[in-house]
């Protein structure tokens, strides 16, 4: 089996399809039916994951691969954590 999985701040989905020899992570993506039930993914370029490191969208995938549809960072860490100290918080700490 192979897991494709799209993720939002506060909800994830995942979607497990059988394996086939061969199978891309696009196709996979592509059969998972994700991108057809969350039309913004299409609306931008599509990154891929496998096991949190981006992969390219023919990257040939073993059984057992879970593939990420990644979606664009709403910051960057880096201006994340300066935001943090200028504030006096810290990185993982709740409002």
């Amino acid at each position: 089996m192979i897991e494709v999985v799209y993720a939002l701040a506060r909800k994830q989905w995942i979607a497990s399809i059988p394996y086939e020899d061969g199978m891309t992570a696009l196709e996979a993506a592509e059969r998972s039916g994700l991108m057809d039930d969350h039309p913004e993914i299409r609306s931008r370029s599509l990154v891929l994951g496998l096991f949190g490191e981006e992969i390219g969208h023919r990257h040939v995938l073993r059984d057992g691969d879970r593939v990420e549809i990644c979606r664009p960072l709403l910051l960057d860490p880096r201006e994340m954590r300066r935001r943090a100290v200028a504030t006096g918080r810290h990185m993982g700490q709740k409002d």
